[in-house]
Parts: C-alpha cells; sequence; structure tokens
C-alpha cells in the first residue's frame, strides 16, 4: 500500500513539475511582440530595401538604405529614383528630421505629421522611424494560435494606451511560434476600423537571422492598392557608431 502511494506521488509530482515546466516556457504576449520587434532591432542593423508602390493607375518604384541602432537612431537614405535621391530621415531619440536636398533644407516633423504618408507609400512616417514602440506603449493580449502562410502563430491583440502617441488604435497580430516572424498584421484606428493589413512573405535566412525578406501592406477599402518591401540586404555585425546618427551627417551620409 505505502509503496502504490509513494508510486501515485511520484507521479503526480512529475506531473506538476512537467505542467510547470511547460508554463514557465510559454512566452508571454509582450515577450513574443519583443522577440518580433527584436528580428530588426538589434544592436545595429544596416539594409537595403526595394519598394514598389501600386495604385490602380500607375506603379513607382523606389530604392533606399537604412541604419538603426537599438530603438533609439535610425537613419534613412532615397537613393532611387533620381527625383528622390539623397532624401533623409533620422530618428534621435523622439525627434524626426528629414533633409531635402532639392531645396537643400533640414525640417523637423512635428507630433501632427507623423500620421501622415511617408514619400506615397502606404505607411505612415510613424511607421518609417519607428517613433513608437510596440512594445512599450501598446497593452498586449493572447488570443490564441492560428495558421498563417503555413505556419503555426501566436495571434496578439494589441490596445494603444491612453498615454500613448500612436497611430494606431489596435493591432492584432500572427507571430510564427518558432521563429518569431510577424506573418500578418492588422492595423485599426482608433474607432477600431482596420486600415492596413501587413503580410509577410518569402520567409528566409538573412544577416543570420530567419525573416520574411518581403512584406505587402494592403488598405483596407482601397481597391488595387499596394505598398511592398523588399530586403535586398541586411547587416546586424557592422558597428555603427552614435555620432554617426545627427542632423549634420545627414547631408553626407551615403
Amino acid at each position: 500500500m505505502k509503496k502504490t502511494s509513494f508510486g501515485i506521488a511520484l507521479v503526480f509530482i512529475f506531473t506538476a513539475i512537467t505542467s510547470m515546466a511547460f508554463i514557465m516556457a510559454e512566452p508571454t504576449a509582450s515577450d513574443i511582440i519583443k522577440k518580433a520587434e527584436d528580428k530588426f532591432r538589434g544592436a545595429q542593423t544596416t539594409a537595403e530595401i526595394a519598394i514598389s508602390i501600386q495604385r490602380p493607375k500607375w506603379t513607382r518604384t523606389m530604392e533606399l538604405k537604412s541604419w538603426s541602432k537599438g530603438s533609439k537612431y535610425s537613419m534613412t537614405l532615397i537613393t532611387a529614383p533620381a527625383r528622390d535621391k539623397g532624401t533623409v530621415f533620422l530618428k534621435k531619440d523622439k525627434e524626426v528630421w528629414n533633409w531635402i536636398p532639392s531645396v537643400e533644407r533640414t525640417i523637423k516633423l512635428p507630433p501632427s505629421m507623423m500620421s501622415q504618408s511617408w514619400m506615397g507609400t502606404d505607411l505612415t512616417n510613424d511607421d518609417l522611424v519607428k517613433e513608437s514602440s510596440m512594445v512599450n506603449d501598446f497593452t498586449h493580449t493572447l488570443l490564441g494560435k492560428e495558421t498563417m502562410g503555413g505556419k503555426e502563430c501566436y495571434k496578439i491583440q494589441s490596445v494603444a494606451k491612453e498615454d500613448a502617441a500612436v497611430v494606431w488604435g489596435k493591432v492584432i497580430s500572427w507571430i510564427d511560434t518558432k521563429d518569431y516572424i510577424q506573418m500578418k498584421a492588422e492595423f485599426y484606428d482608433e474607432d477600431e476600423e482596420l486600415v492596413n493589413t501587413f503580410t509577410g512573405l518569402n520567409v528566409k535566412m538573412m544577416g543570420g537571422k530567419m525573416i520574411a525578406s518581403k512584406m505587402e501592406i494592403i488598405p483596407a477599402n482601397k481597391k488595387s492598392q499596394k505598398t511592398t518591401f523588399e530586403y535586398k540586404s541586411l547587416d546586424f555585425t557592422t558597428a555603427i557608431s552614435d555620432d554617426f546618427f545627427t542632423v549634420q551627417n545627414m547631408k553626407k551620409v551615403k
């Protein structure tokens, strides 16, 4: 009888430990969002990106080079087409600057401009420079798991905090459970109306990380309209000095 009780006790203890380990291993919604953000927000990142803007009657392409360091600094240089070449955007802390070579003028973007379209794309200025942080400016809830793009994903609802200066009121994200790749995201305004849908495509290894190398942004209720971003190169190892991210350097960056 004692042996049987002891055996049952061992099974109970083993089950409890296994269950506890499983619970501890399951990340929180905030952890998942942070891991997805960290895919592109390492110690330093250098990237070359091709952009296609599709509208019902025309298509436009752009190319850019970007540098970022943590969540504090980012610099974006437009390299094509010729009419926009040399245009630079700088984010430093909470300040955002724009160098316009055609008029040789640097302007500081006010908060009112952060919700405006960036360079005619379906992204806003805030989306590009990442002034807002999904981790810090939103409250996250894990809704469950769903398959997206052939991958098992965490489905997370992120609601903007009341005091956060952000463009979106709510974001629904589908993030791969294995590599924390954002496979899809729906962006809603303050009235919870769907504005944009993001889809991650062409998952592959770049810069030592598994990422969605191509992304489509499709606005709601706008037929035959979308913006596509595709990474041509991605480097997480080249060191970038803080001194690189200055207003003075915007005119010199190449």
